[in-house]
């Protein structure tokens, strides 16, 4: 019985039905050379049941709280069914592209059953005429609960589920696994007294702490000659959101990607990616008539583990702000200026300290935190006020080995990520199996038109293309977006 951290319960007090608060990796699989034709359901069904183990996050639920005076307890769900878990789709024919996001769209828009084990599986056939996949392709779509993952042990997941052979079932296994029961009354409410005692005393060791880094990262900022720079901006997508969700993504060929990088010295295959999305939401706002004057600005998770196990369940992150460039134009201009604004905020998150924003949530009260931000974004939305950030964009590693799921190999990753209230545009960024891609989600009212944003996000990763690589011919590598 695990009780969980104030940061993951912030999730849960998020969740609502217009913003269900999960994560979302999808998963695609070439069985063209399955020698037995097809991977059945059943097949899936197995592999999921023998890798249970491999994960905590497969069969606890919440329970407990303490009325929102202290958090909620992980407990193993005595009532786990695995078939309630892992559902059965398929696309209607044709089965392209667009009906895939829709679909997906669709699924990500419904909320988690918060009664049971945070998550689900659904196993996706029909993707008969989706351009850059192998004939007869099946996808998974595994949705987890933001309170239960963060990117990088959502990753872990990924890897935990799947084999590092073609064998078509994982071996049996001792699986010691055991039930059990809520914790009783007595229980959730001393833990909450004592917890309840203890938080100030942390809060107090926490500012203590904070404040020399505080100064410290201030001096590190003022060291910087920085230009005067116009106000904070404020987009259509820093808005109320609804509970109807758009979704696409553009697939990138990661070994290109990486020598785009090498143009500027210095960059990352992030910083590429954080200047395409400027790029892109500079042409789309651009096209509205909505391009603010200054730049916009991405949250950017970090993982502050100091190793990565399979054990790393549960949110371990901070937030680090990058400035997108979206108010240059030239393609290598706004790469060079980004990967210097991430070298900036690099160095004042480290003199911050990155788990800052962790440590501050272990010594508040869980019940007033959720109260605070229900009220601070309410105000946000009513009073026309601009926030440090305009999106996020959550760039995670993923496995870079092959990888099968029941002897299928699995060909492409993407993730789909939670939008909320004022952050309603989410670019969740996966590489793996030589492709990186870029989706991004919001709601239909914030972006009636995904397929336009789309292709904006295609011309700033062309431009950029051809700004650099494509005038080096010797260097390139075949590959395409």
């Amino acid at each position: 019985m695990q009780q969980l951290t104030e940061m993951d319960y912030s999730f849960v007090q998020m969740e609502s039905n217009r913003t269900p608060m999960h994560i979302s990796p999808v998963m695609f699989y070439d069985q063209s050379k399955l020698k037995r034709g097809k991977v059945r359901f059943k097949e899936i069904l197995t592999v999921f049941e023998r890798n249970l183990h491999k994960s905590a996050v497969f069969r606890r639920k919440l329970a407990g709280g303490a009325a929102g005076l202290d958090t909620p307890y992980w407990i193993e769900d005595d009532h786990f069914d695995l078939e309630f878990h892992v559902r059965h789709i398929a696309l209607p024919k044709p089965g392209d592209w667009r009906q895939l996001c829709i679909l997906l769209a669709r699924l990500q828009a419904r909320g988690l059953d918060m009664r049971r084990p945070l998550w689900e599986a659904y196993v996706i056939e029909g993707l008969n005429d989706v351009e850059g996949l192998p004939p007869n392709s099946f996808a998974i779509m595994l949705k987890v609960h933001h309170a239960a993952i963060d990117g990088v042990s959502g990753a872990e997941i990924i890897t935990a589920i799947h084999s590092l052979t073609d064998e078509a079932e994982p071996p049996l296994v001792a699986d010691d696994w055991q039930p059990e029961g809520a914790p009783s009354p007595l229980k959730v409410w001393s833990r909450a007294y004592i917890n309840n005692i203890k938080r100030p005393v942390r809060l107090l060791e926490t500012v203590t702490e904070l404040v020399p880094n505080a100064i410290r990262a201030r001096n590190t900022a003022a060291e910087r000659q920085q230009e005067e720079k116009p106000p904070l901006a404020r987009t259509r997508f820093n808005a109320r959101v609804s509970g109807y969700r758009v979704t696409d993504a553009i697939v990138l060929d990661l070994d290109r990607v990486k020598q785009i990088k090498n143009a500027v010295d210095g960059a990352t295959v992030n910083d590429v990616v954080v200047s395409v999305v400027g790029g892109g939401l500079r042409k789309y706002l651009e096209a509205k008539g909505e391009l603010p004057e200054g730049s916009l600005v991405c949250g950017a998770p970090i993982n502050v583990r100091s190793e990565r196990n399979s054990d790393s369940v549960g949110n371990q992150v901070g937030v680090m702000t990058i400035n997108m460039a979206s108010d240059i134009e030239d393609p290598l201009a706004r790469l060079a200026a980004v990967a210097q604004h991430a070298q900036e905020s690099k160095a004042y998150s480290s003199a911050l300290g990155a788990s800052a924003m962790m440590d501050i949530t272990r010594g508040l009260w869980p019940g007033v935190t959720g109260a605070a931000l229900r009220v601070a974004t309410m105000a946000a939305v009513n009073a026309d006020i601009a926030l440090p950030m305009n999106t996020i964009v959550s760039n995670v590693p993923g496995p870079q080995m092959p990888l099968y799921m029941s002897g299928a190999r699995l060909h492409m990753m993407m993730g789909i990520g939670p939008v909320m209230d004022m952050m309603g545009l989410f670019h969740a960024v996966i590489s793996g199996a030589g492709k990186i891609t870029i989706n991004f989600v919001s709601c239909r009212e914030l972006l009636p038109d995904p397929g336009f944003y789309r292709t904006c996000l295609e011309e700033a990763y062309a431009e950029l293309e051809a700004a650099t690589v494509m005038k080096k011919p010797a260097r390139a590598t075949r590959g395409q977006a």
